[in-house]
This record gives C-alpha cells, sequence and structure tokens, in this order.
C-alpha cells in the first residue's frame, strides 16, 4: 500500500506520457521490417512466374517453388528484412538510458523470429493453395500462381 500510489504517480508522469509516441517510433522499423518480407515474398513468386513463362517447363516449376519453401530459412535472402529492424538497435538504446529498458536484443531478436514465421506461413500457404503437380493446363499456370500469390498477400 506504501508503494502503489508513489509507483502510480511515477509511472503517470515519467512513463504514460511518452508511451504513445515511443511506440510509433517503435513502430517504423517494424513495419518496414513486415513491408520487406512481403516484397521479398512478392518478388521470389514474380520470378517463378517470370521463368515458367520463359520456359514452360512444369518440372521447372517444381523446383522453383521447392525452393521457395526454403526461402524462411534462407539468410542471404533473409537478412535486407531483418537488417530493416536492426534500426531498432539505436531507438532502444535511448529507452535504455531514459527508461532503463534492458533486453534490446531479445526485442530484436523476436521481431526478426516473427518476421521468419511470417514468411514461413506465407510460403506453405502459397505451397497449400497451389500445387503444380495439380496444374493439367499450362496455359493458365502463370495465371494461377498470380492469383495464389495475391490471395497470399492479402
Amino acid at each position: 500500500a506504501s508503494v502503489c500510489e508513489p509507483a502510480q504517480k511515477c509511472c503517470a508522469e515519467n512513463i504514460q506520457p511518452f508511451l504513445s509516441s515511443i511506440l510509433e517510433e517503435l513502430m517504423g522499423p517494424i513495419s518496414s521490417g513486415f513491408t520487406q518480407v512481403r516484397s521479398l515474398f512478392d518478388k521470389e513468386v514474380n520470378e517463378i512466374i517470370q521463368d515458367f513463362q520463359k520456359t514452360n517447363d512444369m518440372t521447372r516449376l517444381k523446383e522453383n517453388v521447392d525452393q521457395l519453401m526454403s526461402l524462411p530459412y534462407n539468410s542471404v535472402k533473409m537478412e535486407p528484412c531483418y537488417l530493416k529492424v536492426n534500426q531498432l538497435q539505436e531507438l532502444l538504446h535511448d529507452l535504455k538510458s531514459r527508461f532503463k529498458a534492458y533486453h534490446i536484443d531479445s526485442v530484436i531478436q523476436r521481431t526478426q523470429n516473427f518476421m521468419q514465421e511470417l514468411m514461413e506461413n506465407a510460403v506453405y500457404t502459397f505451397e497449400q493453395l497451389f500445387s503444380p503437380s495439380h496444374q493439367a493446363d499450362s496455359a493458365k499456370v502463370a495465371t494461377t500462381i498470380e492469383k495464389v500469390k495475391l490471395r497470399v498477400l492479402k
């Protein structure tokens, strides 16, 4: 009882007024990272479509879709997404000094884990909705891939 009132007062005066601006600052790099994940998925599927339109090769299409499934684990391709979130390091450093916020690295790591999980979900959903082996009419394959991509991105 003797600590509750001073703690609430301290929180109301020193933390509460800054929360919305802190969240706004943090969401910039986080949103940017997730937008980068979305763009990467879009780019990779577009490359599959373009390759299929050039070759019209169902075996190669299957290989490309299999490669897409490993995209979440491809650190080279995912790195630009992760780098967007690394900007949090500077923002959170300021918070650490002002509010004694610790575990900054874990916030960044968790965000990057969520980004990888989002990509895993996207490629899994893509695979479930589009199976090259079930495509009988190769003329409609590119259109089908595009529709599936748009559905996943939705």
